[in-house]
């Protein structure tokens, strides 16, 4: 949602975004709990997905995009 709203936000504003959104999705972070969430540093899972993610990504073309699940994690 963090990138949707900023994505967005010079067109409609983050406080309206916010609005909007949070009635449609329950639970859905609020105009203060957005700035906060740009401003946190980022967390050790986050980091880690950074540099996983490309080569998972790689690993998954390399095999004709076929793997699943259970070959992909035996792959790793």
């Amino acid at each position: 949602m963090i990138r949707f709203i900023d994505e967005h936000r010079d067109q409609f504003g983050v406080e309206f975004l916010c609005r909007v959104l949070r009635d449609v999705v329950p639970g859905l972070v609020t105009s203060r709990g957005y700035r906060a969430a740009k401003t946190r540093v980022p967390s050790a899972r986050q980091l880690r997905d950074e540099l996983l993610v490309p080569e998972i990504r790689r690993l998954h073309e390399e095999n004709y995009g076929v793997y699943g699940v259970r070959k992909m994690h035996a792959l790793l």
